[in-house]
């Protein structure tokens, strides 16, 4: 006699359900670690200041860090991004993210497009520095499987993230009040690095930018890094930090007079 199938109930049928899905996600996450398998990331600290950022990244949940351009500050953070996302089981994926704040005078006005056309000129800094570390196919192959994703500063706002390294760039940008929404955002697993220039402020009230408030009041927070490079971190072209130095003595002569 035919042994009869026991009927599921409609409670048991979601449940297996859910466990297939939670499989098939597993399956996706292993096949995804392996294909990070061969990507090399080898990076040198050419400066104290960057062994210091670098040694925060390593250690910290969340890193503030300002510095002026050429100081490599976006091309370390992301070299440490790639290197514990292949290192770590907890860590899923990347984010990226740019405060977007028009710089007066220099508007572009209305961009047509999906949110992710819109975005994606203002990320070539993070797709240049990605591209140099492992290449521009690399690079690409790691955004379409969703390994490096660009996320607006709306959606971080408004999303618990898990299992992720966050980097946000153009950090001087971003107001007080709005940082504290994107922090209450870190879930577990995760960590959190902003990226910025201090002297490069494009909000109305330079008073209300982040990154100059957490840097100096939140020195002694264990859980946060702070750091700050200088013009003897500049590892670009020596003639960046020689024309800052000179357009600061030009500007303090000026206030003088």
């Amino acid at each position: 006699m035919a042994r009869r199938k026991k009927k599921l109930t409609p409670e048991e049928v979601e449940s297996e359900l859910r466990e297939m899905d939670s499989w098939r996600e597993q399956e996706q996450y292993k096949a995804q670690k392996k294909e990070l398998e061969n990507v090399s990331v080898n990076v040198k600290c050419k400066t104290p200041g960057q062994k210091t950022l670098v040694k925060a990244i390593r250690s910290k949940e969340v890193i503030f860090c300002s510095g002026m351009a050429g100081t490599g500050k976006t091309y370390l953070a992301c070299a440490q991004a790639l290197k514990m996302l292949k290192n770590f089981a907890k860590y899923d994926k990347i984010i990226i993210a740019k405060s977007v704040t028009a710089i007066p005078g220099e508007e572009i006005g209305f961009l047509k497009g999906t949110w992710e056309e819109k975005m994606e000129p203002f990320m070539w800094s993070f797709w240049t520095n990605f591209e140099k570390l492992v290449g521009k196919a690399e690079t690409s192959r790691l955004r379409n499987m969703g390994l490096i994703e660009v996320w607006p500063l709306a959606f971080i706002r408004g999303s618990n993230i898990d299992n992720t390294i966050t980097i946000v760039d153009e950090a001087q940008n971003i107001t007080k009040s709005t940082m504290k929404t994107i922090l209450t955002r870190l879930g577990k697993d995760s960590k959190m690095i902003f990226l910025g220039d201090s002297d490069q402020v494009d909000l109305k009230r330079k008073s209300d930018s982040c990154l100059d408030f957490y840097i100096n009041k939140f020195t002694d927070f264990e859980p946060f890094g702070m750091v700050r490079l200088t013009a003897d971190d500049e590892v670009r072209n020596p003639l960046i930090s020689k024309y800052l130095a000179k357009l600061a003595e030009i500007e303090k002569n000026d206030e003088k007079n």
